[in-house]
């Protein structure tokens, strides 16, 4: 039986949705192909039919993790204007941080699991990881382009970061004295405090 091209299509996006809340639940070992099938509700042979290896699977997740916070982020500038960066930290240290992990945001949730990775997943993280640090940068208001730029990945890490400690500790008031302390910090260093 030969499937339409939209049937290939909706296959295929169903194996990335579930293959990026795995792993982002469980990390890059926490399922073989067998649970990345079952999760999407295909055969292992549907599977190989869009990727040649749970790796493939992976990178592709991983672009398009990176991809959705960088349109995101671009869909907040334009929405709110110059007050993007503080809706983007509350967004961020909101619900972001309280969602289920296999909802969350690529940023902490794979990058952890991108310092083993081959080279070619790590490629494709420095690559998609620039766009979003120029997305940031060209929405702060103050400084040259490098300083601009430097801000971007600072913002970056201290938000990833604080989502990071925010989500391993149990006692939900730590948490939110976290995010409210990162908040802070983030928009102190993009001078957007208001």
């Amino acid at each position: 039986m030969r499937y339409t091209a939209e049937h290939k299509q909706e296959t295929r996006a169903r194996i990335l949705d579930a293959a990026a809340r795995i792993f982002r639940r469980e990390g890059y070992d926490g399922s073989g192909i067998d649970g990345l099938a079952e999760a999407a509700g295909v055969t292992n042979g549907a599977f190989y039919g869009h990727f040649k290896s749970k790796g493939e699977a992976f990178q592709t997740v991983v672009q398009l993790g990176l991809e959705q916070l960088r349109l995101g982020i671009a869909d907040l500038k334009t929405k709110h204007g110059k007050r993007w960066i503080k809706r983007f930290v509350e967004l961020y240290l909101g619900p972001k941080r309280t969602c289920d992990l296999g909802q969350a945001c690529a940023l902490p949730s794979l990058s952890p699991e991108i310092v083993r990775a081959d080279q070619d997943i790590r490629s494709t993280y420095e690559r998609e990881l620039q766009r979003v640090i120029a997305e940031v940068a060209s929405g702060l208001p103050e400084g040259t382009p490098n300083e601009r730029t430097d801000a971007a990945i600072a913002m970056l890490a201290l938000l990833a970061g604080g989502v990071t400690l925010a989500r391993a500790v149990p006692d939900p008031q730590l948490s939110d004295r976290i995010a409210k302390a990162v908040g802070h910090a983030a928009l102190d260093l993009t001078s957007h405090r208001s």
